[in-house]
């Protein structure tokens, strides 16, 4: 047996968003179902280095019959990514995130692939976003806020457009360059230009993928029926939203354990200003039915998003399924077997 590798550039190509999204709304709906592992997220401080390692093991059991599944066959998945935040990076002329992921099959745990960690990151926090978007944003939504310029805004317009019938984009950034470079991406495609952050806030539909530690969106900025997806908040002391958002909106969060610990409430839950009966939900539970998403009643709503394991499980399922259909990646004998079979 063979591992597939697969670089950046085959992750994104054997990941069609619309495969993506559909995996990773599965792999909530597993987790709120118990059919699902997901072990806390450790971490490697490296304060020398000005970095830390993070690792996200999960393993899912997705079953085709539940109403939210779009697959014709039951299907399971296991892996690990092992990511990095190292904050120096930038002057070396490397990302500041990196991330490796290793996908194993469930039942011999074989390595089926080695994969490029960083774009899956990218693949799988946007499909996570349209997720929440699809069931939290109203239904005829036309304009996108976004917040932050970087890698996470590209799949956070590409995944939200596959769930709303996005034209206007707002993006908005300190980086002028960066914000070029945004708009020429896209301008083919929507109606996209530079703005204030109060303008994307004023959106249907607004992210944030900024690492902020002091809130940048006011609560007077956002518009009545925003529906918002903060996702820059990954470790404690990040925070990109006004508290007054947070209390005001329906909350839905991805992970209770992850979010009051980094997510975007990390630090007002912290400081008590914000309790457990402010959260309405967790996306999962809205997923399976159990909880409603968007009602006629609701405001403003925000989707807490700390990035989960089943997530970029899901999402290289979907990739690791595609590759190996079309051949596509760079097979090597990783452990030596030859053209041994697997035996127990």
């Amino acid at each position: 047996m063979q591992t597939r590798l697969l670089d950046s550039d085959a992750v994104r190509d054997n990941a069609p968003m619309g495969a993506v999204i559909d995996a990773v709304e599965a792999a909530f709906g597993a987790y709120e179902r118990g059919t699902a592992q997901m072990p806390a997220k450790s971490y490697i401080d490296l304060p020398q280095y000005n970095g830390d390692f993070r690792s996200m093991p999960a393993y899912l059991s997705v079953d085709a019959d539940e109403p939210e599944v779009d697959a014709s066959e039951d299907w399971d998945a296991a892996g690990v990514k092992w990511v990095n935040v190292h904050t120096d990076n930038a002057e070396r002329g490397l990302p500041t995130v990196l991330g490796t992921m290793i996908y194993s099959d469930p039942e011999t745990a074989f390595p089926l692939s080695i994969m490029d960690g960083r774009e899956l990151t990218m693949l799988r926090t946007g499909a996570a976003a349209a997720v929440g978007t699809d069931h939290l944003a109203i239904e005829d939504a036309t304009s996108l806020g976004i917040v932050g310029a970087g890698v996470q805004s590209y799949t956070q317009l590409e995944a939200i457009a596959a769930v709303r019938p996005i034209e206007e984009v707002v993006i908005a950034d300190r980086n002028a360059e960066r914000v070029a470079d945004f708009i020429d991406q896209f301008v083919d495609r929507f109606d996209v230009r530079a703005g204030e952050i109060s303008e994307a806030a004023a959106c249907d539909v607004l992210s944030t993928v900024t690492p902020v530690e002091s809130p940048i969106v006011d609560r007077a900025a956002v518009g009545n029926h925003t529906h918002i997806n903060a996702i820059g908040a990954d470790a404690a002391g990040k925070h990109e939203l006004s508290d007054e958002i947070l209390l005001d909106a329906k909350l839905v969060i991805d992970d209770y354990e992850q979010t009051t610990h980094s997510g975007e409430i990390n630090v007002p839950y912290s400081a008590g200003v914000l309790t457990d009966s402010d959260i309405d939900a967790a996306l999962g539970e809205i997923v399976v039915g159990d909880k409603p998403g968007r009602t006629s009643d609701d405001g403003i709503t925000v989707f807490d998003s700390t990035g989960l394991a089943i997530q970029d499980v899901a999402a290289a399922h979907v990739v690791y399924t595609a590759a190996d259909e079309a051949g596509n990646g760079t097979e090597f004998d990783l452990l030596g077997l030859g053209d041994a079979s697997l035996s127990p």
